[in-house]
């Protein structure tokens, strides 16, 4: 069996993140690293040219464990997996989250296929059992999530803080939310 793990969404705005590898998976990695704002460090000895016109620092060498410092997350992409193996075990060394591409048994966290509705994120993850499958399920629910539900989530968001102001509980403001988003889905 698989690990089981715990979902979360991790804010990288503005912090360091470190891809290894310079193909077409870390380029992937490294774009969806900075539509969320992380500042981005590649490090291979050779990149593709796509990455080059990315706003990322390139270092241009094999990966070395000191790599890892300093890093928030770190994702190895490479084709090699006794370098993947290698980064992933630098990272396990300093406590820093580590993802391997199609690797999940090198992985201290795995990404999920997402669906992006700004601000609605919509992550479907098989556990590291089945991509493919992650990418169905990801586009059958990106069927369901529409430009509505992302005006909602903005109109709700822009009331959190008087709501919050007027109704001191959890269970109280909870309940309040509940009630809107019943009444304009109804």
């Amino acid at each position: 069996m698989s690990a089981r793990y715990y979902m979360a969404c991790v804010d990288v705005e503005g912090r360091d993140c470190l891809v290894v590898g310079g193909g077409r998976v870390a380029l992937e990695k490294a774009d969806g690293l900075l539509a969320c704002g992380a500042h981005v460090t590649i490090v291979a000895p050779e990149i593709c040219d796509e990455l080059r016109g990315r706003p990322v620092s390139i270092v241009l060498r094999r990966f070395v464990d000191g790599d890892v410092d300093g890093r928030l997350l770190v994702i190895a992409a490479t084709s090699d997996r006794e370098v993947n193996r290698t980064v992933s075990s630098a990272a396990a060394g300093r406590a820093t989250l580590c993802n391997v591409a199609d690797d999940p048994e090198l992985c201290s966290f795995i990404l999920p296929a997402v669906v992006r509705r700004d601000p609605i994120l919509v992550g479907v993850s098989t556990g590291g059992a089945s991509p493919a499958l992650a990418q169905r399920l990801r586009d059958d629910v990106a069927d369901l999530v529409s430009p509505r539900h992302a005006e909602l989530a903005r109109q709700l968001h822009a009331l959190r803080p008087s709501v919050k102001r007027a109704l001191p509980t959890y269970e109280a403001r909870r309940d309040y939310f509940a009630r809107l988003v019943a009444e304009a889905l109804a």
